[in-house]
């Protein structure tokens, strides 16, 4: 397959075409729009009569902004996987691929362009955050995994069956459903406030065995098994994924307070958690490339989606000790969304190799209908 002749002609097409949604991105967070009317969709949401699922009257302008740059995220998110996979097959063709441990991707304009892509989505879901509530911006972040589906068939050509959507939609639901019920996290005022709950008896134990679990992981099984299966690759970067945020969100703390006047540079913990940030990332930048250079798109978006979420739910919950104030049914939901998220990356990892099988009987879900004369013309 020629991959130079898939997706967008040419690298400054794209970039124009980057440029111009980032530039529209922007230009819609500083417009005041007002209070939007209500119209049908707040009507179809206001018929539920749960404090989940239900819209006010008038829609706060900056509600919109959140919901704009959730979606927008979403968008640009999927869209790099997908960029990025590009690039690391152009990649593998003339150099050393990253699966393999190559690092020649370093060196192609397309895998920059996706960096660039994804960087810019998570800095519209970060900026959603600072609009719109949780509940409104987190479970949006499902739809990228469908985006990245989608363009993953039409572009890079990897066939997305029938069980590939069932898993899918098994992770969305379940992942979704715990977002939901997960337990508020308690306001962080200070990056010491900060460090003291990260050095907490419980936080310590589960940064110990996260830390000993990806070294086992990359030491041990990433070497044998890394090329083969691909929970490996994923399960280091969703470990990591969880200290992550953790420290992005003391670092996040420190910035908001130093420009307000109040300097947290001064601060060991600052510097601390800003390391890990660092290092962390990059560590997930580099497995996340072997997993996409060496699985299935289609596959890969959603298990990692699952994965890094789970983990940092559980990361947030012993850090921040939320739970005690959930209710039976809060904590049953969560556990019926665990199970249903289990159910689906099964699904997934069992069948991620059935879209590359040209005998399967099972069909893939956007494939065009065959001629049902040409059987017999054939004969």
């Amino acid at each position: 397959m020629n991959y130079t002749s898939v997706g967008f002609k040419n690298l400054n097409f794209s970039s124009w075409f980057l440029m111009g949604l980032l530039q529209g991105l922007i230009s819609w967070c500083f417009l005041d729009f007002g209070p939007v009317k209500e119209g049908a969709l707040f009507i179809f949401f206001r018929k539920f009569d749960s404090p989940v699922l239900s819209f006010p009257m008038v829609m706060s302008s900056d509600n919109v902004h959140g919901l704009v740059l959730a979606l927008s995220s979403s968008v640009f998110i999927g869209s790099s996987f997908i960029v990025k996979k590009k690039g690391l097959k152009k990649a593998g063709i003339t150099g050393v691929r990253a699966g393999s441990g190559g690092y020649s991707y370093l060196y192609e304009p397309w895998w920059w362009v996706g960096m660039i892509t994804m960087i810019v989505g998570e800095i519209a879901n970060f900026a959603a955050y600072a609009y719109a509530p949780a509940i409104l911006v987190t479970p949006l972040g499902a739809l990228s995994i469908i985006f990245s589906a989608v363009l993953a068939h039409f572009i890079l050509e990897e066939k997305l069956h029938i069980f590939g959507v069932l898993g899918c939609v098994l992770c969305v639901v379940g992942s979704t459903s715990i977002v939901l019920h997960a337990p508020k996290e308690r306001d962080i005022e200070s990056v010491k406030q900060l460090w003291r709950l990260a050095t907490q008896p419980g936080f310590i134990v589960y940064t110990v065995v996260v830390l000993i679990v990806v070294a086992v992981l990359i030491f041990c099984y990433a070497p044998r098994y890394g090329p083969t299966n691909m929970m490996v690759y994923i399960g280091i970067c969703s470990l990591m994924g969880s200290l992550t945020v953790m420290s992005v969100k003391a670092l996040g703390i420190a910035l908001k307070l130093t420009f307000s006047g109040m300097n947290q540079f001064i601060y060991f913990p600052t510097w601390f958690f800003t390391i890990v940030v660092v290092f962390f990332s990059l560590m997930q930048i580099n497995f996340l490339n072997k997993a996409l250079d060496t699985f299935n798109t289609a596959v890969i978006s959603p298990v990692y989606y699952v994965m890094f979420t789970t983990f940092t739910i559980l990361a947030s919950m012993i850090m921040f000790k939320d739970w005690d104030s959930q209710n039976a049914s809060q904590i049953v939901t969560e556990l019926c969304g665990f199970i249903t998220i289990l159910s689906g990356t099964f699904l997934l990892h069992k069948t991620k190799d059935m879209g590359d099988e040209k005998t399967s009987n099972t069909p893939p879900v956007f494939s065009s209908p065959q001629n049902p004369n040409s059987n017999a013309n054939d004969g």
